[in-house]
Formats: C-alpha cells, sequence, structure tokens
C-alpha cells in the first residue's frame, strides 16, 4: 500500500481497446454531476461497501481486475452489495485521473477507473502525461478542450481534496486501497476469499 500524498498535476493512462463502446460525443457533465456519489448496485442493497482509492495505487488496480469481477458477480448484481467509489488520490497523477473520470460523469465513471487501472504500469511513467490524458479521455467521448477545462475546474480539485481528507479525518484513512464495509475499515487489496467472508457476516447481521 502507498502513503497518502495530494497535489495537483496532470497525467493520464494510455489508450486500450476497452473503450470502444463508450460513444464519441465530446463534452464534459456538470460540475453537479461531476461531484456525485459515483456507484453501483442497487440503492437499497443490505450491504454498503466504500472503497477509497487512488487510480495510481497498484493495489488499488490489482482489487478492480482481479478481485472485484468476483464481487460484482456474486454480490453487486445480485443486489446484495452496493460498491460506493470515493478518491483518494496518491500524488498528483492520480489526482487529475481523478478529475477527468469524474468530468466524464456517473454513466462513464466505471469505465474509465477501469481503463486507468488496467493501463497503470504505462501512464504513471510517461513522460507526456497530459498527452496520454488527452488520448484515453478522447475515446472515451471528451475532447482535447473538455481535458484542459476539466483540470481547471477548482471546485471540483477542492471536492476530490475534501473528500480525502474527510476520510482521514473519520475513518483515518491513510493509504489505499482502504474499505469500508457494513461500517466496519478493512485494508488492503486483500483476496476474494476474505471479502467473501466480510461480505456474508455482515449480511448474516
Amino acid at each position: 500500500m502507498s502513503r497518502f500524498i495530494l497535489s495537483l498535476g496532470f497525467v493520464g493512462a494510455l489508450l486500450l481497446p476497452l473503450f470502444a463502446p463508450f460513444p464519441a460525443t465530446a463534452g464534459i457533465v456538470s460540475p453537479q454531476e461531476s461531484m456525485a456519489e459515483m456507484s453501483i448496485g442497487k440503492s437499497d442493497a443490505p450491504v454498503t461497501m466504500i472503497e477509497y482509492s487512488s487510480l495510481g495505487c497498484p493495489h488499488c488496480a490489482s482489487f478492480h481486475i482481479n478481485t472485484l469481477p468476483q464481487i460484482k458477480k456474486e454480490y453487486i448484481e445480485t443486489g446484495k452489495v452496493r460498491l460506493i467509489f470515493r478518491d483518494f488520490p496518491l500524488g498528483t497523477p492520480a489526482l487529475a485521473a481523478s478529475m477527468i473520470a469524474r468530468c466524464a460523469g456517473p454513466v462513464k465513471f466505471f469505465g474509465f477507473i477501469e481503463i486507468i487501472f488496467r493501463s497503470q504500469d504505462t501512464w504513471a511513467r510517461d513522460k507526456d502525461p497530459l498527452g496520454k490524458l488527452s488520448q484515453i479521455a478522447r475515446f472515451g467521448g471528451l475532447s482535447e478542450a473538455d481535458v484542459d477545462t476539466c483540470l481547471k475546474q477548482q471546485t471540483l480539485l477542492d471536492f476530490i481534496r475534501k473528500g480525502a481528507a474527510t476520510a482521514q479525518e473519520t475513518h483515518k484513512v491513510n493509504s489505499t486501497p482502504t474499505f469500508i464495509i457494513a461500517g466496519e475499515p478493512v485494508s488492503g487489496a486483500q483476496p476474494f476469499e476474505n471479502f467473501k467472508k466480510i461480505i456474508d457476516k455482515a449480511l448474516g447481521k
């Protein structure tokens, strides 16, 4: 896990074919939509799972690539769990990636973070971060001008920073990924079997 470092900077993700399903219609969402709660699952699911994650965190990427699909299949798609994603960016690249994903809006948000996680090894080390960010945003329906506008949104930047600070104060979050499952903290990208035990226990209460 990585320690918490939050500052402003711009970086993107390498273009991958996973974005092909997205329509190429330009335009970022309104500030209100970009700051909406990003979640998947039924709103009345008996268990709420909050994820504090950094798009530049390898452990977070591992969770999204290897573990979350199993959680989605067994618990989210069956209406048992609702997952809420909350930004906890570790460093400048992750902060910029969070802003872009949020500017894409709730409908595209989880598609954006998936492609960012899957291409993390490349974009995190790229010498032209804004160029890579513009590439992935363009194929996700955002133009270069949209990217520029998004990254200048002080209200969104403040929102993400405030959310991270609140996570530190409320749940003592200082590394990623950190989860709050039915009110209980869970640290690290643990195997699916561990999450299963925790979720099943929460469902049994």
